[in-house]
């Protein structure tokens, strides 16, 4: 088993939860938490349910740093508009999101890769920051000398995954556009996602 794929069986058993909606996750076979008490569940508190909302968004996106996803809930919170519906707006608008949602990658670990390794442009310009935000109407597509890597073709073939309706993809080309950003209700999150009560924990 690679590192990637045990990090990712790693933290669905901590949550208890199958995080992406992978037929693969242990928690399909064992849904309790990790460790020898682990069936030993108890009512959570209010910091609990708000910590535990935190770490289903922030695993979700590639188990990003405590300071990113800081910075994320940040910028949010300076936007107009609801806090929560920002947050998961901009975390939708990562590079590395947006090559996992067009299904050129089969997880967002792999497509962090692709994209730190050159292998994707944002309106023909190469871009390897995978926290890169897109925008509405951008392009983004698997460079031409990359196209015929295997793994990105078996990512684009998966049934696992449908393209959102927030954008739109040429799976034979390996290219799409990302269309609008969207609000929470569009996003196909696998686990329900509670941004708001992210917003609660970070605002105590």
């Amino acid at each position: 088993m690679s590192k990637r794929v045990a990090a990712k069986h790693k933290i669905d058993r901590r949550l208890g939860v199958s995080l992406w909606g992978q037929a693969k996750s242990p928690v399909n076979e064992r849904n309790y938490a990790p460790g020898q008490h682990g069936s030993n569940k108890k009512k959570p508190t209010d910091y609990g349910v708000q910590l535990l909302a935190k770490q289903k968004l922030k695993g979700y996106y590639g188990n990003l740093t405590e300071r990113q996803f800081r910075r994320v809930y940040q910028r949010a919170s300076r936007m107009s508009g609801d806090a929560g519906q920002n947050m998961v707006g901009l975390l939708e608008r990562r590079l590395d999101a947006v090559v996992y949602r067009m299904k050129f990658a089969s997880t967002v670990f792999a497509a962090r890769q692709l994209v730190s390794h050159g292998h994707v442009k944002i309106n023909g310009k190469v871009v390897n920051v995978p926290s890169c935000l897109v925008s509405a109407g951008d392009v983004v597509e698997i460079k031409e000398s990359s196209r015929q890597n295997i793994v990105i073709i078996e990512a684009t073939q998966s049934m696992e995954r449908d393209t959102p309706i927030y954008m739109e993809v040429d799976a034979k080309g390996l290219t799409g556009r990302f269309v609008s950003i969207p609000k929470l209700e569009d996003i196909p999150y696998p686990v329900v996602m509670e941004p708001n009560i992210v917003i609660e924990f970070y605002s105590r």
